[in-house]
């Protein structure tokens, strides 16, 4: 009974308060378009890095005269250097056949002779310790086994790459991290100026002696209301955008299709839970300088 009575209450202010109570709703409704274009964008970027950080690898190229039974010493050796993860073996042979199938007029038959060397190709555990790995299959500027005719040699490459991607990555949680204080800081000041319009009221109630949480609940209401609103309204527009522009376009592109982000139902649960969690706590936190009278 009590809870209709304050749903009531907020219903009817937010009718009385017609332009405060819209121009929370806009503020809600513009951060949460921001919010809902920005994940999938950030997931995207690190989804990207993640890709190019797991390329880095080391490639370990035998010599022609290798025997079987040097590559398997060699690969017991690469096992057993500390931040390896896995080798994988592909003989020039499969080598061969590999660079066939990717350029088939590059004139490989030509040749008439095989010149790719049995190669390693060495998994690092982590892909910022690849680098580390590389230092130690090439310990004072030789290689580690004397069948090893070289050890790829692209460190500047490599670093580099390592230092993109760590920007892409922790620039974009930073920058998600500067945009949620953002909309949080956002909604409560718009929050505010729509209590800062009904003052005189919240003081009328606290001089007859209402208390502190029976005049707060309709505004807490008031709040999961509009917030809810502005991020259903919010859903609305980027399910449009999704389903009748971004979907057709991107339908054909197969490295698109390949990127992972978030589902779509999972990122409606967060704008949602966000945009009330912010509202009403905004509405509640606001509310406390009104209530000192």
């Amino acid at each position: 009974m009590q809870l209709g009575f304050f749903l009531r209450e907020a219903l009817r202010a937010m009718r009385r308060n017609a332009w405060p109570s819209a121009a929370a709703l806009i503020a809600v409704l513009v951060t949460m378009l921001v919010l809902g274009a920005f994940i999938p964008a950030v997931q995207a970027g690190n989804y990207v890095a993640n890709v190019v950080r797991g390329r880095l690898i080391v490639d370990v190229f035998m010599k022609t005269n290798a025997t079987a039974a040097d590559a398997a010493r060699v690969r017991r050796e690469l096992l057993a250097v500390h931040h390896v993860k896995s080798v994988t073996f592909v003989s020039k042979e499969q080598a061969y056949q590999q660079e066939v199938q990717a350029d088939p007029q590059g004139g490989w038959q030509l040749i008439g002779t095989n010149p790719l060397p049995d190669t390693f190709h060495v998994y690092p555990d982590n892909p910022s310790n690849v680098l580390a790995v590389h230092a130690a299959l090439t310990p004072g500027g030789g290689v580690l086994d004397p069948a090893i005719g070289s050890v790829s040699n692209k460190r500047q490459d490599t670093r580099k790459a390592l230092e993109l991607t760590s920007a892409v990555r922790y620039g974009g949680l930073a920058f998600a991290a500067l945009l949620t204080l953002a909309s949080v800081l956002l909604i409560a000041n718009t929050i505010r100026l729509s209590l800062y319009a009904r003052r005189r009221e919240v003081e009328v109630m606290k001089l007859v002696g209402a208390t502190d949480w029976f005049i707060r609940w309709p505004f807490v209401i008031e709040g999961v209301v509009v917030g809810a609103t502005g991020g259903l309204l919010a859903i609305a527009l980027l399910g449009i955008v999704k389903v009748t522009l971004l979907d057709p376009l991107f339908s054909g592109w197969a490295l698109v299709s390949e990127i992972k982000t978030m589902a779509f139902p999972v990122l409606i649960a967060i704008l949602v839970g966000a945009s009330v969690a912010v509202s009403a706590v905004g509405s509640g936190l606001s509310l406390r300088r009104f209530l000192r009278v």
